[in-house]
């Protein structure tokens, strides 16, 4: 069976063969049936498989979710035997631990900042983070052009695929 973009280029040239030399609609769409048939399996088939591919695609993605979870929760475990570990040796006065293979110490941090109410911050320590670039409001665009015309910028439709 030919590639699907064969079909139609094959098509599209028998139709306009047989609209050329004169043939009536009926004789035209009798004669292409067989190559509609033809077109009508293929596209079929290269449907299906683009379905394949998304059922794939949102498996694969609920394996990440799934795989995700499980580190989430790995990563909470894991903070959770450390603070476990630290507390205890603390508790124990132990600062120090080791083995071949690593060492565990309790440590004192660097001091650090806390903020007791932030409200109460004087404005010469507050950051004014950056405003984001202006962006085109399509919706607003698109109603103006429906109003009347404007040179910048025009309204498009286009196709997709609908695959149920």
């Amino acid at each position: 069976m030919s590639a699907l973009f064969e079909l139609a280029a094959e098509y599209r040239e028998a139709h306009e063969r047989m609209e050329a030399a004169g043939f009536d609609a009926q004789t035209i769409a009798d004669t292409l049936d067989g190559i509609v048939g033809d077109l009508e399996q293929k596209a079929i088939a290269v449907a299906k498989f683009a379905r394949n591919l998304e059922a794939e695609t949102s498996a694969i993605m609920d394996a990440i979710a799934d795989m995700q979870s499980r580190a989430d929760a790995n990563v909470r475990k894991a903070q959770g035997l450390r603070k476990y570990l630290m507390d205890a040796m603390i508790a124990a006065g132990v600062r120090k631990a080791s083995c071949p293979h690593f060492v565990v110490r309790v440590l004192e941090t660097p001091e650090a900042v806390v903020i007791d109410d932030a409200l109460a911050v004087p404005a010469r320590f507050m950051v004014q983070p950056e405003t984001p670039p202006p962006r085109p409001d399509k919706r607003a665009i698109a109603d103006a052009i429906k109003a009347e015309p404007v040179p910048w910028a025009h309204l498009q439709k286009s196709v997709r695929l609908d695959i149920r």
